[in-house]
């Protein structure tokens, strides 16, 4: 499997995956399009906890998969939203343009409510096979969207035609996963947390 830019298959346009939350009562529809390059992930994810919540998200990256702008938006009472732009890889600011230097070095995000973030560094590190990177990420934790910095990991654990094994690691707490995922880099199960049922 490879999944440089450069190599990998143009998303089918509209795609749409759906994931069942598997400790709690949950689920997240997904929908993928491509545009010049650019990918934009929109999707609804509720959970009925505990905690319950339920959230709207807007993501979009470049032609390398380096995240331009992450919107989320917890619904409810009272509603909350999170908006983070990058004009730069590694350099951002909120909704009202103000830096934020606390995420300096941050290329990707990590959402706790879904596995499609898993996808942003498995498509732009490209890692061959026993290949390994660590990275910085943008975390935004559910249901208080608290953003913070989060060291992780991803190793390849396998490549093929149609899909691969990465191994993930949350460096600040050992948390570690194994997650298969499709020829486009999308997460299939993720442990016990979540499964791909479209």
């Amino acid at each position: 499997m490879s999944i440089r830019d450069g190599d990998a298959p143009v998303l089918s346009d509209p795609r749409h995956i759906i994931w069942q939350s598997l400790p709690t009562l949950g689920f997240e529809h997904l929908t993928l399009r491509q545009d010049d390059g650019a990918v934009f992930f929109e999707s609804v994810v509720f959970d009925v906890g505990p905690p319950s919540f339920r959230a709207w998200y807007e993501i979009e990256t470049d032609a390398d998969w380096r995240v331009r702008q992450c919107l989320v938006r917890l619904l409810g009472e009272p509603e909350r939203m999170v908006v983070l732009q990058s004009d730069y890889p590694g350099r951002w600011t909120d909704g009202a343009g103000h830096p934020l230097p606390r995420l300096d070095g941050c290329i990707d995000v990590d959402l706790t409510a879904t596995p499609s973030t898993n996808t942003l560094p498995i498509r732009r590190l490209g890692l061959q096979s026993g290949e390994s990177a660590d990275i910085t990420v943008a975390w935004i934790q559910f249901p208080d969207l608290a953003v913070t910095r989060s060291p992780q990991r991803y190793t390849c654990l396998e490549r093929r035609a149609d899909g691969g094994t990465y191994r993930f690691v949350a460096v600040h707490d050992g948390f570690t996963a194994d997650l298969p995922v499709d020829a486009d880099g999308f997460v299939l199960d993720y442990g016990d947390l979540w499964r791909r049922i479209r």
